[in-house]
């Protein structure tokens, strides 16, 4: 053909179905107003790791002051401070908290926005998932969040520090309220004696800590091969057996810290400790239930707070506090924020949260709303809800 100039054919590249990356999120971190709340998802060094990947993030006035993190910290890490809620809500799409959202927080949800919080299920309502399904914000509960070897990260570490911190708590009280007593022995006095129940995390490093102190320890359990495991993991051998009546009859009266740390997956802690049991402990003996969060595994335990901890019953000492990991809100907070920090960064490196969930990545087994739907099944049992397959919704 005249006056076509005609070119050899080379092969194209072809275009790959590449995901958008390094996209810039934008994340807000309110202030907790729940009672007892004392810690915040996100450390100064965690926001200056976000903000150096070019992430935006938003922190309300004095988010971090109960966990020694001061405005400052935040301000010099990059972040952006506001003094109300409603303006961390507003400025953006990914809200990182530690409690859920209060009735108030609710109102500022809008559409599109992802929420990191807690579910909290012991107070969970069916009103509040509607919410959140009517607003089409896509939650992600902390207790849900499951890796790939089935453990729950965020779960296990804050059982970490409450087994810690169980027994720090149970040497205070024994000394300054109690027997009067070190948990440890010294030349010529015998150790306190320490009955924890559950071998789960929080009996495990119960177990590290009384015995890193010198105390006698016994461990009971429902399942022999979860006793089995606790003994494994400890690397020492300790004093263990089932949960029968008889053996508490026999232990308690000469116990003088006993740990309530007995849950059961999906369901209430089991009661396993009778009152009249309680009344057959020594006097100025301690109780630290662990499970009162989940309605504890002492007939005597009703639950107290961080500003009134204890009371008396029987003459036993008892501390139930259900958030025991924020008495000490520093640890409780760079040990969340060393598990959200890899998520964020991933989030923001696959452009978008249904991307990312594309993968099979674990932040998948945290979301319960998404797209206006319930995608958890046990709350939809739980409160007779209908609920769609995640699978589904993504795809």
């Amino acid at each position: 053909m005249e006056g076509v100039r005609l070119t050899p054919l080379q092969p194209q590249p072809q275009a790959e179905k590449l995901l958008p990356r390094g996209t810039a999120l934008s994340i807000g971190i309110p202030r907790e107003r729940q009672l007892q709340e004392r810690r915040v998802p996100l450390t100064p060094q965690a926001v200056a790791t976000l903000v150096s990947r070019g992430h935006k993030v938003v922190i309300e006035h004095r988010a971090g002051e109960y966990s020694s993190f001061p405005d400052r910290a935040y301000s010099e890490a990059g972040a952006s401070m506001v003094y109300s809620p409603e303006e961390v809500y507003a400025a953006a799409d990914y809200i990182v908290k530690i409690t859920p959202p209060t009735e108030r927080e609710l109102q500022f949800l809008r559409p599109k926005q992802v929420l990191f919080s807690a579910v909290h299920m012991g107070s969970l309502r069916a009103e509040y998932l509607q919410t959140l399904i009517d607003k089409n914000v896509t939650a992600i509960g902390y207790e849900f969040l499951q890796a790939k070897d089935g453990s729950l990260p965020i779960m296990r570490i804050m059982s970490e520090i409450a087994g810690y911190a169980a027994i720090q708590i149970a040497g205070e009280l024994l000394a300054q309220q109690g027997r009067a007593m070190l948990l440890g022995g010294i030349t010529g006095v015998p150790p306190a004696r320490v009955l924890i129940l559950g071998a789960g995390t929080v009996a495990l490093n119960a177990c590290r800590a009384a015995l890193g102190f010198g105390c006698s320890v016994t461990v009971l359990d429902e399942e022999v091969y979860r006793l089995q495991r606790l003994r494994t993991a400890l690397g020492t051998p300790i004093a263990t057996g089932l949960i029968q009546p008889d053996l508490l009859d026999e232990l308690l009266p000469k116990t003088d810290v006993l740990i309530g740390a007995l849950y059961r997956k999906g369901a209430p802690a089991h009661l396993v400790v009778t009152a009249e049991q309680v009344a057959r402990m020594a006097e100025g003996s301690v109780i630290i239930d662990v499970a009162i969060d989940q309605g504890g595994n002492i007939e005597t335990s009703v639950q107290t707070t961080h500003d009134l901890p204890t009371f008396t019953k029987y003459g036993v000492i008892h501390y139930c506090v259900p958030n025991i990991p924020s008495r000490v809100p520093r640890t409780a907070s760079i040990a969340l924020s060393n598990v959200l920090l890899p998520i964020l960064l991933r989030l923001g490196d696959y452009g978008s949260l249904r991307h990312l969930l594309a993968t099979g990545h674990m932040l998948r087994t945290g979301v319960y709303t998404y797209s206006k739907h319930l995608t958890n099944r046990t709350l939809a049992r739980l409160f007779q809800m209908d609920s769609l397959d995640l699978d589904i919704l993504v795809v």
